[in-house]
């Protein structure tokens, strides 16, 4: 525990004193232009010929320290494990002292000075693989997506059983569904249903028993796809009634339902049997 303790209170010692130093150079004008190169660090200090280039605060700050003792080094510190590589005196020609290849294909060359000549220069050049390579190719690519019908379906008959007169007769019409295959942006649809008088024997008035007294209950209604359908409960008769509305759809949907059909059979009912035609649609 103690040696843990003493290795970090050593850690922060160390980054204390390299800040230190670093800022210290920075205060005398000696380390400026800080720039971003992949993931180390460009200084470059004031001092001609000399090239920083660092990838923690402490290699920096090393290769500084160095810069201040010795002026005329030329100084690469790549981290901690950083090479130093010098130049003594000099020279009365351009010595290169660090190529950096960015990550965009540039090449960074820094270059000391002439002898009696003012501060290093900096030059750029292009390698030849990106100087030569062309601009990467587009391809438009297209397809369709293919839409259809609004459609609805339900059972060809259905029988709700038997009930004296007084009574009401109920049943289950059966499954009816709506398809949607439009591929709408924003889909809706509003199924109805209407039913004609039912009538038995030779449909006389006695024989007839009146739309409006027959009635339908859409009850729970299953969907797919993005629809909101809401059923209604409604009183039928010879004219079309809304009994289910699909909304805020996207795309293809479906609902369906199995609805509840109801007769109230007059007091004065005749005995028979009793037909009527029950239409559904949807649009």
């Amino acid at each position: 525990m103690s040696n843990s303790v003493e290795r970090a209170a050593c850690h922060l010692a160390r980054k204390k004193l390299y800040r230190m130093i670093y800022f210290t150079l920075a205060r005398m004008h000696l380390i400026s232009n800080i720039a971003i190169v992949g993931q180390h660090i460009r200084r470059r200090p004031v001092i001609p010929g000399v090239v920083v280039l660092a990838r923690s605060m402490s290699a920096a700050a090393s290769a500084a320290a160095l810069v201040l003792l010795q002026p005329c080094l030329a100084v690469a510190a790549a981290g901690s494990g950083g090479a130093v590589g010098s130049h003594r005196g000099v020279s009365d020609r351009p010595q290169s002292v660090k190529v950096v290849a960015d990550k965009d294909g540039l090449h960074r060359t820094h270059l000391p000075l002439r002898s009696g000549h003012g501060r290093g220069r900096l030059t750029t050049h292009r390698s030849p693989a990106a100087a030569t390579r062309g601009a990467d190719p587009d391809t438009t690519t297209t397809f369709s997506v293919t839409s259809g019908a609004l459609s609805m379906s339900a059972p060809v008959s259905a029988s709700l059983g038997s009930g004296a007169p007084g009574t009401t007769v109920s049943g289950a019409l059966g499954a009816v569904s709506v398809t949607d295959d439009r591929a709408l942006l924003s889909a809706s649809w509003t199924a109805t249903a209407s039913v004609t008088d039912f009538t038995t024997g030779g449909g006389t008035p006695p024989e007839t028993i009146p739309a409006t007294d027959s009635g339908y209950d859409p009850g729970a209604i299953t969907t797919t796809g993005t629809i909101t359908a809401t059923g209604t409960v409604v009183t039928l008769s010879n004219s079309p009634q809304t009994v289910v509305t699909g909304t805020s759809g996207v795309g293809d949907n479906t609902a369906s339902w199995d609805p509840n059909v109801s007769i109230a059979l007059p007091a004065s009912a005749v005995g028979g049997t009793y037909t009527g035609t029950l239409t559904q649609s949807v649009a």
